[in-house]
């Protein structure tokens, strides 16, 4: 007999990383929207940890090139405890942003986790945006558009060695899906790193089926697999509670075989559900979208065959 998964629900409320304010009530439009009960209908365990409380955003400029870093920091540390305690009691930590800085933080633990647990770490980046700028390259100075480079070793020491030592992960961890937005100086970065980008071009190429099985080939049962979805990864089209909407994102039947192929595939030992913004959506219809998808990734299949 399988046994039960286990889920947490972390809830993080704070746009602290973004250029928009709003995200910070994105856990609460995912609680609406039904994730909890969704998850439990389908046999699974779930505890909702609630929120965590961090430092107010003080929505200033830069300082050094960087927005709000201190405030970005302690919102991290709490997300890595958070993560890592969940991961301690063999729960499946869902992280509910609040903005994609965050995943500094839980990823981190997850790292962590896999080093001690001699697991491999498989980080699975669904998303418009790279993520990987620099202060060097970005104006705004805005970390929700630097953590995988943090995560990757560059950035300020307070994120680089969030957990101890730098860098948490190296690129070839990180299988990105659905990018359609890099600044000029971060492609530049991109390609020095050789980050391992399936963007819209490629999946209008050679379609979603062909990137996940060449996304998810080298997976076996020694790895764990971390999901980090930014809900702009989506058309805007079928979700506008996003603060940053890019055009030409997977549409619905895209978005639903990439979820279904990872749940065929491998499963998933942890998740972000990051940018989800109630302030840009219209009745909350960009969450629910968003527990629909988290049902696939669960298991849950459009197909009518077995």
């Amino acid at each position: 007999m399988q046994a039960k998964t286990l889920v947490s629900l972390i809830g993080a409320p704070t746009d602290i990383g973004a250029g928009h304010r709003g995200a910070s009530m994105g856990p609460e439009a995912l609680r609406v929207a039904g994730i909890a009960e969704a998850l439990t209908q389908r046999g699974i365990d779930v505890v909702d940890r609630g929120n965590l409380t961090g430092p107010m955003n003080p929505w200033v400029g830069p300082v050094n090139g960087y927005r709000h870093l201190a405030e970005v920091t302690e919102w991290n540390q709490l997300v890595m405890r958070a993560v890592s305690a969940e991961l301690t009691q063999q729960r499946l930590p869902i992280l509910l942003g609040g903005d994609h800085c965050l995943a500094i933080g839980s990823i981190t633990a997850v790292a962590r986790h896999c080093h001690e647990h001699g697991k491999r770490l498989l980080v699975l980046w669904l998303d418009a945006h790279a993520d990987y700028n620099t202060s060097n390259v970005t104006p705004s100075g805005n970390i929700h558009g630097m953590p995988v480079a943090c995560l990757c070793g560059l950035g300020p020491r307070e994120l680089t060695e969030l957990g101890g030592s730098a860098p948490a992960i190296t690129p070839d961890c990180v299988r990105q899906i659905g990018i359609r937005s890099v600044d000029i100086g971060e492609k530049k970065l991109v390609r020095d790193a050789g980050l391992d980008i399936y963007d819209m071009r490629y999946i209008d190429e050679i379609g979603m089926k062909r990137v996940m099985e060449e996304a998810l080939a080298d997976i076996d049962e020694n790895t764990h697999v971390h999901v980090s979805f930014d809900v702009d990864f989506l058309d805007p089209s079928i979700a506008p509670g996003v603060g940053t909407t890019i055009p030409g994102g997977p549409n619905y039947r895209e978005a639903q075989l990439c979820m279904e192929m990872i749940a065929d595939r491998c499963g998933i030992g942890s998740l972000d559900i990051m940018e989800m913004n109630p302030a840009f959506d219209d009745h909350n219809r960009t969450a629910v979208l968003a527990v629909d998808l988290v049902e696939s990734l669960f298991g849950k299949s459009t197909l009518m065959r077995d």
